[in-house]
């Protein structure tokens, strides 16, 4: 098959197979439905198949990985995110909360879809190796984060239900407030090594590639607010003793400022980080 029919197909098919996929997780989130409750596993699969056969075919189609513009990269981070999900669901085996993680795939995919492009001729640079590990390592960290951001918002929902003393289907349905806390504490510890690391290799790629690179372009400077946000917040948990809903009110506060610095400072104000 023609790979460039594949990734034609791919870029308008993915969006709607996220879309059927939240639907699904989504009945069965709120009601019985012993029927998608056994496909929706399988087809949470054969879609992260698709996504990366789509990845690879734009490899393939344009000579260089999906790294070089920022809807590129939603594609990669979407990519990402069902990945990290399906590999949850694998270890935990709590297939409940994929309603709430997979909207996000869904959401940066839909982006991805409608206002990617084809780029044909990148500079050389875009082909540097540590590039590519700095990329790599930056989507491991916003996954992670945002997964934690993820597990911190049903902490709070069930913490609501709980105080409120209105069990209902979010009580019945999830696991409880020392899971999620967990979940979302190791993810975001894990998003904030990622993130470090990229912020350590992009340090050292920038000035070989860009002799001109301003340290005050407002990428770097959201991306080391992000960083010193995380830092501040897992230092209180370890040395101040914070837990429960006030760590998880900064796990959302922290995606916040991810989600900010991805669309707004990349899109309008900072140089560097667009290729093209």
């Amino acid at each position: 098959m023609d790979v460039r029919l594949i990734v034609d197909a791919l870029q308008v098919l993915l969006p709607v197979l996220y879309a059927a996929l939240v639907a699904v997780y989504g009945i069965t989130f709120f009601r019985s439905a012993p029927v998608l409750e056994r496909i929706k596993h399988p087809a949470l699969i054969v879609i992260i198949v698709l996504h990366l056969v789509f990845l690879g075919a734009r490899t393939v189609l344009f000579d260089h990985p999906p790294i070089t513009s920022l809807f590129e990269i939603m594609t990669l981070l979407a990519a990402s995110i069902g990945g990290a999900y399906l590999y949850l669901e694998f270890r935990t085996r709590v297939h409940n909360t994929g309603l709430f993680v997979l909207t996000l795939a869904f959401i940066f995919q839909t982006i991805s879809s409608l206002f990617i492009r084809d780029l044909l001729v990148i500079p050389d640079y875009l082909h540097s190796r540590l590039l590519g590990f700095h990329v790599s390592a930056a989507i491991l960290g916003y996954t992670a984060l945002s997964i934690s951001a993820v597990y911190g918002l049903l902490y709070l929902m069930l913490y609501h239900e709980i105080k409120s003393s209105r069990f209902g289907i979010v009580y019945s349905r999830l696991p409880n407030l020392e899971t999620l806390e967990t979940m979302s504490h190791r993810s975001e510890a894990f998003g904030f090594v990622m993130l470090t690391i990229a912020i350590l290799v992009g340090v050292v790629w920038l000035p070989i590639v860009f002799k001109d690179i301003s340290y005050f372009d407002p990428k770097l400077i959201g991306t080391i607010a992000i960083w010193c946000l995380y830092a501040l917040a897992l230092t209180a948990k370890r040395r101040g003793g914070w837990q429960g809903r006030k760590t998880m009110i900064v796990s959302l506060v922290g995606f916040l400022f991810v989600f900010i610095s991805m669309m707004v400072i990349n899109l309008f104000l900072s140089s560097f980080h667009t290729f093209h």
